[in-house]
C-alpha cells in the first residue's frame, strides 16, 4: 500500500505548526479543538503496516559492528559495496539509486531468483531511508536494516507499522524540545491529522476565529473551508525548519 501512495507534496508549514503543538508527556498534539494521537490503528488500516508480529530488533552484534562489517553485508545481501570508509553505518541513498538504474536494464522474466532478491533489498533500503524512516539529512540510510532484509520471505511478520510510529514519536518528540530545527521521519502521516479532526464550528460572517494553528491554513469564511495561502515560511530540503 505504500508503494500506492505515489509522489505527495509535504506541507511543512502544517508540520511545523504540529511540531509545536506536540507534547512529549502524552504523545499527543494539542489543538483548539481537543487531543489528537496518531495510534497503531491509522498506521494499519491507511497504510496497510502491520502492527502486531515480531519486534523490530537489533541483536548486540550488529549494534557493535564496524563499517567494514556493514559493508561487506551490504556486498554479500545486494551485490553492491558503497565506495568511502567514512559514515559509519549509513550509506548514501543516491549511491543506491544509481546502482539500481545500472541493474534495472538487466531485470527481466529470465533473471535468476538471486538478482531479483538482491535488486529487491536495495529498494527496499531506499523505501526505508527515503519514506518509513528517513534522517535529518533526507539522503542516508542505515546499513542496520540488512539483518532484516535477510530473508525477504519473513519481512511480512514483522511489525513495521509499529516501530514506524515509535521511530515517529520519537522524531517528533525530540523536533518539539531543545535547539532542534528540523524533523524526520513518516511525516506522510502527519498530514493526515488535520481531516480526521472534528470540523471547527461555523462562525458569523466576518468573526475571526482566535486559536487556529499558525499554520493549519484553514480559514472560515461564512461556515465554509477554503484552502488559503500558507502563513508560515516553506522549509526546504528534507527538513522542516522552525
Amino acid at each position: 500500500m505504500i508503494f500506492e501512495l505515489g509522489w505527495m507534496q509535504l506541507d511543512w508549514s502544517l508540520i511545523t505548526a504540529l511540531a509545536e503543538r506536540w507534547r512529549p508527556e502524552t504523545h499527543t498534539f494539542h489543538l483548539p479543538t481537543g487531543e489528537a494521537a496518531i495510534m497503531l490503528e491509522d498506521v494499519q488500516v491507511l497504510y496497510g503496516l502491520r502492527v502486531d508480529g515480531r519486534a523490530v530488533a537489533l541483536p548486540q552484534y550488529i549494534r557493535s559492528m564496524m563499517r567494514a562489517q556493514f559493508l561487506d553485508m551490504m556486498m554479500h545481501f545486494t551485490g553492491y559495496r558503497p565506495q568511502g570508509d567514512t559514515g559509519g553505518s549509513r550509506v548514501a541513498l543516491s549511491a543506491i539509486r544509481d546502482h539500481m538504474a545500472f541493474l534495472h536494464p538487466d531485470i527481466t522474466g529470465e533473471t535468476e531468483d538471486l538478482h531479483i532478491e538482491r535488486y529487491t533489498r536495495l529498494a527496499l533500503l531506499l523505501l526505508f531511508g527515503c519514506i518509513l524512516f528517513p534522517n535529518t539529512s533526507g539522503s542516508k540510510v542505515s546499513m542496520r536494516f540488512l539483518h532484516h532484509l535477510q530473508e525477504l520471505d519473513g519481512l511480512p511478520q514483522y511489525s513495521w507499522g509499529a516501530v514506524v510510529l515509535a521511530y515517529l514519536y520519537k522524531s517528533m518528540c525530540r523536533a518539539s524540545m531543545g535547539p532542534a530545527v528540523d524533523i524526520c521521519g513518516f511525516l506522510p502521516r502527519l498530514q493526515r491529522i488535520m481531516p480526521l479532526q472534528p470540523p471547527l464550528p461555523a462562525l458569523a460572517p466576518g468573526e475571526a476565529y482566535p486559536l487556529l494553528l499558525l499554520a493549519s491554513r484553514w480559514i472560515l469564511l461564512r461556515g465554509n473551508c477554503y484552502w488559503a495561502s500558507s502563513l508560515l515560511p516553506v522549509g526546504t530540503g528534507g527538513a522542516a525548519a522552525y
